[in-house]
């Protein structure tokens, strides 16, 4: 029998910036069901590898590979349309839009996969505390409840993998606990891959497993999470 092919897999990144070498040879997979962390001190590639690994940014040298499909050497427009029914993304930012409700702002996603599953966007809302918020705008909420809006709409499409850059930053403990036992649901549940960046041991125990990024490379030591 032939192995079910990775929610995501990443082979020998390398990225540069000038005389700047932010991976050198990266490689990981993280299985369907299978939630990651990445630690790290600033500046050790960690958004470079996020970026990559979401399509945002091509590497260099290497491959991205979303479910058995390699990614990185799709033109531009088709990873966009893609990543838009594959890939859920949650940045420190929240990138709400601010001329829409909250609930039409976490619909955004499934509309671009061409699907639009209200009941879904209500239930997430409702798990990250925000249920009968749905009619707000963004600017009339904290930024952390930004920032859980934020993470509503990267799960609302269904996404084989989510990739979340430091997702429980702005929260207090309680939201961030919230937050982060909803990743991990989502992975026992759906079978999706969660990988997200992460300074805070607190959510890293959360993970099944834990890789250590220092100077753009997987390290066995742990590094000072700065």
């Amino acid at each position: 029998m032939t192995a079910a092919p990775a929610a995501l897999e990443a082979r020998s990144l390398t990225q540069r910036y000038g005389s700047l070498t932010a991976l050198r040879g990266v490689s990981l997979r993280v299985e369907a069901g299978e939630v990651v962390a990445v630690t790290g001190p600033s500046g050790s590639g960690k958004s470079t590898l996020l970026h990559l690994l979401g399509g945002l940014d091509v590497p260099q040298e290497g491959e991205v590979w979303w479910a058995g499909t390699r990614v990185d050497t799709l033109d531009t427009q088709v990873r966009a349309t893609r990543r838009a029914g594959q890939v859920g993304l949650v940045f420190q930012h929240h990138y709400l839009l601010d001329d829409l409700t909250v609930i039409e702002n976490v619909l955004i996603p499934s509309r671009l996969a061409g699907q639009r599953d209200e009941a879904r966007a209500r239930d997430l809302l409702a798990r990250v505390g925000l249920g009968g918020r749905e009619a707000a705008l963004p600017g009339v909420l904290s930024g952390g409840e930004r920032q859980r809006v934020a993470v509503a709409r990267a799960l609302a499409a269904r996404p084989a993998t989510v990739l979340a850059d430091e997702p429980t930053g702005s929260l207090d403990r309680a939201n961030a606990q919230a937050v982060a036992q909803l990743l991990v649901n989502l992975a026992r549940e759906e079978r999706a891959g969660v990988l997200f960046v992460t300074h805070d041991d607190r959510l890293a125990a959360f993970a099944d497993r834990t890789l250590h990024l220092l100077d753009g490379q997987f390290t066995d030591s742990v590094p000072a999470l700065l």
